[in-house]
Order: C-alpha cells, then sequence, then structure tokens
C-alpha cells in the first residue's frame, strides 16, 4: 500500500474537497484524482462520493479513512521514536480530560510536570465529553482519556480505575435555603439543568432517581459549562455535579452546595486507551507521571475529609 495515496486520502476527508486539498497538497488537481483512482481501484471499493459541494467517504471510506489515520500516526510516532533513539522522549501525546470533573484538576500538575521531565513532548489536551474522548481513543486520535468509567465494557478499549467522585447539587442562591445534605427524594422536587441522557453524569443520575422510582424534573439540557453556570446563576434551575465541578461552580457564582445522599451518587473515573494500539514511548511515559499524579493526590481533587473517610 502506497502511504503517500493515504496521507492524500486522509487530507480529502479532512478537507472535504479536492480542489482545496490539491492546492494544500501542492499537487495538480487530475494527478490527486488518478492517486485516490488507484487508491480506489487497489481496495476494489468507492471510497468518495463526488458533489456539487465537494468530496464526502462512503461507508468504506470512512473506515478506511480511521484505519489510516491510525497507521499514518504509528509511523510518524515510529520515525520519531527512531529518529530520538537515546535522546530525551519527543513526540505528540494527546491526553481527554472529561470536563466538569476531577479530571480537569489534572490538566495543570501534568502539565507542569510534563515540562519538568520530558520538555521535548508536545502536549495537547482536549476537554470534552466523555462519548466523544472514548471515540477519539478508539478511533487512534487521542492516546488515551481520563473520563467517566461506563458500566458496558466498550469494544476496542481499555479503562483502568483512577477514583470515584459524590455528587453534589448546586443550587440559585434566590432558593430557599437547602440544608448542607439533602436526600435525593427531595432534589426530584427540584427544576434541574442537566446534560443529555446519552452522557455519563445523566446516566448515573437518572439511575439513581429510578432506584427511588421518581424522575428528575428536568427543565433544560444543557452541556456548555459557561451558559450552565449562568443558568444556575439567573435562578432559572438547579443542577447536580460532581463534587470538584459543584465546589467551583458554587464558588463563581455564590450558590448554594449540598450533598446528595440516601443514596450517595458516586461516578468513577478511569484511565481510558486502546486495548489493541500500544502506546509510543512518549504516551506512555505521560500515562505513568498521569499514574503517579493520581496515586500522589499532588492536586487537588475538591474532596472534603468527611467524603474522604466515607
Amino acid at each position: 500500500m502506497n502511504l503517500r495515496r493515504l496521507r492524500y486520502f486522509v487530507k480529502i476527508v479532512d478537507i472535504g474537497s479536492l480542489t482545496q486539498s490539491a492546492d494544500v497538497l501542492h499537487i495538480a488537481q487530475p494527478a490527486l484524482s488518478q492517486q485516490i483512482a488507484t487508491l480506489e481501484g487497489e481496495f476494489r471499493q468507492q471510497l468518495l462520493v463526488r458533489t456539487k459541494r465537494g468530496v464526502t467517504p462512503t461507508e468504506a471510506g470512512l473506515i478506511l479513512y480511521r484505519h489510516a489515520q491510525i497507521i499514518l500516526r504509528q509511523l510518524d510516532q515510529a520515525q520519531s521514536d527512531v529518529n530520538n533513539a537515546g535522546k530525551s522522549l519527543s513526540g505528540q501525546v494527546a491526553v481527554g480530560l472529561a470536563p466538569g470533573t476531577a479530571a480537569s484538576a489534572l490538566a495543570l500538575p501534568l502539565l507542569k510536570t510534563i515540562r519538568a521531565r520530558h520538555p521535548s513532548i508536545l502536549l495537547y489536551l482536549n476537554e470534552n465529553f466523555g462519548t466523544t474522548l472514548s471515540e477519539l481513543v478508539m478511533n487512534g486520535r487521542m492516546d488515551m482519556a481520563v473520563l467517566y468509567a461506563g458500566k458496558n465494557v466498550v469494544h476496542g478499549l481499555s479503562y483502568q480505575a483512577l477514583l470515584k467522585e459524590q455528587l453534589f447539587l448546586v443550587a440559585p442562591q434566590t432558593s430557599p435555603g437547602l440544608p448542607e445534605q439533602i436526600d435525593l427524594s427531595e432534589v426530584s422536587k427540584l427544576e434541574l439543568l442537566l446534560p443529555r441522557p446519552y452522557n455519563y453524569l445523566r446516566k448515573y443520575v437518572d439511575e439513581a432517581f429510578s432506584g427511588l422510582t421518581k424522575s428528575a424534573r428536568v427543565v433544560a439540557e444543557i452541556e456548555s459549562v459557561a451558559t450552565l453556570n449562568a443558568a444556575v446563576a439567573a435562578g432559572l434551575g438547579a443542577t447536580i455535579l460532581p463534587e470538584s465541578a459543584a465546589r467551583a461552580m458554587a464558588i463563581s457564582i455564590q450558590a448554594q452546595l449540598c450533598r446528595i445522599v440516601s443514596p450517595v451518587i458516586e461516578v468513577p473515573l478511569a484511565l481510558c486507551e486502546s486495548d489493541h494500539l500500544p502506546l509510543s514511548e512518549p504516551a506512555q511515559a505521560v500515562k505513568d507521571i498521569i499514574l503517579e499524579l493520581v496515586e500522589a493526590q499532588n492536586f487537588d481533587f475538591g474532596y472534603g475529609k468527611q467524603e474522604e473517610e466515607n
């Protein structure tokens, strides 16, 4: 297989235009079209559909696109590892951090440690929602991610448990005075702002309510941290977050903070990586540092003494 053709194919899918891809790749468009035609001949499949708006991959093209990204990324890393044999670790490492969790508190200490120990490693941090991060890891576009650990086994991924965070209620300051601890049955009476049902946090909340044969009174579904902060501050509803994010929000908008009990809801965080793609040497070094930071608790998860003892 011609790796140059694979690079051309990936670039075309990324840009969505043969003409623009030819300009970026500094190759004549007819020559680029011929390279793609040759690639389609090798696979005996149509890989791209040409339309007036550009080009889009077929189902077979999407499959090849995912594999090509993995192949080319591994090739680039192999070249980097060989070139830097015996030298300090270098190369790009992509790490996902689930927003609104203790994973976000990992970002700064991770950056500081990497800069101190491996200054030649280029660390890319992506804070996005868990489902998207796990897909990026599965497709080989991200080395690892710290995210909610789902209860179902996901083919192509492995999870290493890191810690658990308890869920807290964050209510507007204008709401009637709430206790420091609140039963989940009482939370069911409040108007809530939560993420969409596919979000792992929402799944844990819905599951806890179903155990009480109740449901959450969701008045809006929000997955933007800034919008959620503004909505709670404006008194449009309360929200449920892991403790670290809940404390940060309560301080920033001067909201009420209540630990949810009866039952206590815990969400597990795990380190997610591919179960079949080996980590590069720089990525393995970053993984080791993440585990070291979590084990030593060298950064603030936002936990209080009482929750630690529990």
